[in-house]
């Protein structure tokens, strides 16, 4: 047997909440992180993951240590990008531009028309975009996409959407609350939804928005197999009360035909296995992106209609 070879990594945005599972990811693949950015620096977390990376808070310096090494002969093979929404297409083409694959968090873009930049990028560097779509991987969510995929040709499913994951005053002082930055909530917290629904579903037909504030929105899709009735939200008091009384802060709830579609458990993993799949060249690209960056982009661009026709029921709290 061939020795594996142990690819070498840069990691942007080493302090963000989700870089604790792209660090996860590197090492369970046995891979190793050469360096990291990230302006804040309370990134202890390292530790617990790889201890010897080269850390910085400046770009010019993490920039020039790459120059460095690459001039040295150690190549950086991925750069993954868990950086605020609005900066991820920048760190994109610093990645491919260095000669590395990059592997970016979702939303991978918030605009359609930066996909398109981003395809020209690979063209002129050579080099891959990837992105994180673990939902894809989850085996609810495949058992979901083949049960549909077996129904009569004019099957249309009836699907309802709920997710409330409340979030503290910090959230709208962050730039999470700056739908300049984030894409507001139906991007921010809608799109790997959006991804998912898509997947199954097929493309989308229809958008209606009925509901659009900073804590919240909701709408309805009619998709190539579903009619979707959908509700996103960061406020605490969206919460049904039954899920109050147990002391949680989170509901997550799909339906389909009025059944549950349980899939709160398995999240675990899915980063790593994204990772696996990205290193065998089975990564999510660009083409699967598009179709939730585009949704998410008409949903946060519709002027909402209010609530008339098929709205969520959580509309009328």
């Amino acid at each position: 047997m061939t020795e594996k070879k142990v690819l070498n990594f840069g990691l942007i945005g080493a302090s963000g909440y989700i870089a604790s599972r792209h660090l996860k990811a590197i090492k369970d693949t046995g891979n190793n992180l050469v360096a990291a950015l990230d302006k804040f620096d309370s990134v202890g977390i390292m530790d617990s993951f790889f201890p010897k990376s080269d850390f910085f808070v400046e770009f010019e310096r993490f920039d020039r240590h790459f120059d460095k090494l690459k001039r040295q002969g150690t190549k950086i093979d991925y750069v993954s990008i868990c950086t605020p929404n609005y900066l991820h297409d920048s760190h994109i083409r610093f990645a491919l531009r260095q000669g590395a694959d990059a592997i970016c968090e979702k939303p991978l873009v918030l605009n359609p028309w930066n996909v398109d930049a981003l395809e020209e990028i690979e063209k002129e560097t050579g080099r891959k975009v990837n992105t994180i779509l673990q939902l894809r991987l989850h085996p609810a969510i495949i058992a979901l996409r083949e049960e549909v995929a077996k129904a009569p040709a004019d099957k249309v499913f009836d699907v309802d959407l709920s997710y409330i994951t409340s979030r503290g005053n910090w959230y709208f002082v962050s730039w999470k609350g700056d739908i300049q930055k984030s894409g507001g909530v139906a991007t921010n917290i809608g799109i790997h939804f959006f991804d998912m629904l898509s997947w199954v579903f097929g493309e989308p037909q229809e958008s209606v928005v009925h509901l659009s504030e900073p804590e919240r929105a909701a709408g309805f899709l009619r998709l190539k197999k579903a009619r979707v009735r959908w509700f996103l939200s960061v406020d605490y008091n969206d919460i049904p009360e039954a899920v109050k009384l147990k002391g949680q802060r989170t509901f997550r709830s799909i339906t389909m035909e009025g059944k549950e579609i349980e899939f709160s458990e398995g999240f675990t993993d899915l980063h790593t296995e994204s990772y696996r799949n990205i290193i065998a060249g089975m990564g999510f690209g660009l083409a699967d992106a598009r179709t939730s960056i585009q949704m998410a982009y008409n949903i946060r661009n519709f002027k909402p209609a209010g609530l008339t026709g098929d709205y969520h029921p959580f509309c009328k709290k």
